[in-house]
């Protein structure tokens, strides 16, 4: 087992069992949890005792909220050097999990935002439950859907990638399973045991939990706003989507008007550079590529002052009332939002694992 209480690393019957044991903070990711879970996964890849890998959290309401970018942006080493070491350690984990030879199941049975999104997406299975809530709300703190958001969020059906980008919009359990994130859905009541008869004969893996999964799922309310998702969000363009929002708000409709609310509660120059992500991230050949590529857009947002002043106003001051720069979308241009996509000098760029 790991010597960091934050995440316990062990071995139990025929798995790895990854657990996320940061309940106070919803178990958001460190640094050090993201690399004790990496030394972990390197250590049983070829252990023929480990046939399987379990990811999931020792209690409270959390599986993962995300990364714990509070401490990055308090660091005592600059914010820019902290941020860089986290976000290369944490999309190595990552892909990984990704590229990794066993099998992961992955139990989102709690808060499953960002940097947790990232550890889970890779798994092979990912159970949702009725405590899940899903979501990508990176551009509430001035930065992107990242840890492979892109890749996972543009694959989804007709514009709900931009929705969900740009809104933070929490899916629930249900929600997840109809638009495949989530591939079951099992009450919370029966994990335990179904941990256990996975850890007893993994090679059962995927009859076990379609077993254990319901078929009687409460509605995914997220599908019957489709056809007004893909009319609204049609554009690449935030002052397209926002124009279109605000015509359907003034016709009556509240919905619109309550995302076009969120949206311009959320920083201009991230949601631009989310929207652009969703165009990219499907021209990329393989997911080492879509991280090199995130990084690059990633090490470049953490200088712009919407990082600092988004985490300030959501997470340490708590006022909820970021100041962006600029406020206003019409004030970035095509090539400003450009800039962050821009390879990163040889020496910069992200890579891998050996």
């Amino acid at each position: 087992m790991s010597e960091n209480n934050d995440v316990l690393t062990f071995k139990e019957g025929l798995a790895g069992r990854l657990r996320l044991n940061r309940p106070k903070a919803l178990h958001s990711l460190t640094r050090e949890m993201c690399l004790d879970m990496t030394a972990a996964l390197e250590q049983w890849r070829d252990d023929p005792d480990v046939r399987i890998i379990l990811i999931d959290h020792a209690e409270g309401r959390g599986f993962c909220a995300g990364g714990d970018v509070v401490s990055i942006v308090k660091s005592v080493e600059g914010q820019g050097r902290a941020a860089r070491a986290f976000f290369a350690d944490e999309y190595r984990l990552n892909h990984l999990e990704y590229t990794y030879r066993k099998p992961g199941v992955a139990f989102m049975d709690g808060i499953t935002m960002g940097g947790g999104v990232g550890i889970a997406c890779p798994c092979r299975y990912r159970v949702a439950t009725e405590n899940t809530v899903f979501a990508m709300p990176e551009t509430t703190i001035g930065i992107f859907p990242d840890v492979g958001g892109g890749r996972y969020l543009s694959r989804l059906r007709g514009r709900l990638a931009q929705f969900l980008s740009l809104t933070g919009a929490r899916l629930d359990g249900a929600e997840c399973k109809a638009l495949r994130l989530a591939t079951h859905y099992i009450k919370s009541e029966k994990l335990e045991e179904v941990k256990a008869r996975i850890m007893e004969d993994p090679f059962r893996v995927q009859a076990i939990l379609d077993e254990a999964a319901e078929t009687d799922l409460p509605d995914a309310r997220i599908m019957s706003n489709l056809d007004i998702i893909n009319k609204c969000f049609a554009s690449d363009r935030i002052e397209d989507i926002l124009d279109c929002l605000d015509a359907e708000a003034e016709a009556g409709n509240d919905w619109a008007a309550k995302e076009a609310a969120t949206i311009r509660k959320k920083s201009p120059m991230a949601c631009k550079v989310s929207l652009k992500l969703m165009t990219e991230s499907p021209k990329q050949l393989h997911f080492v590529d879509e991280m090199q590529m995130e990084y690059g857009i990633m090490v470049r947002l953490i200088y712009h002052p919407d990082f600092v002043e988004g985490v300030r106003a959501l997470l340490i001051d708590k006022t909820n009332d970021p100041q962006w720069s600029p406020a206003d979308p019409a004030e970035i241009s095509d090539e400003e939002v450009e800039t962050f996509f821009e390879p990163l000098p040889p020496e910069e760029r992200w890579t891998p694992l050996d």
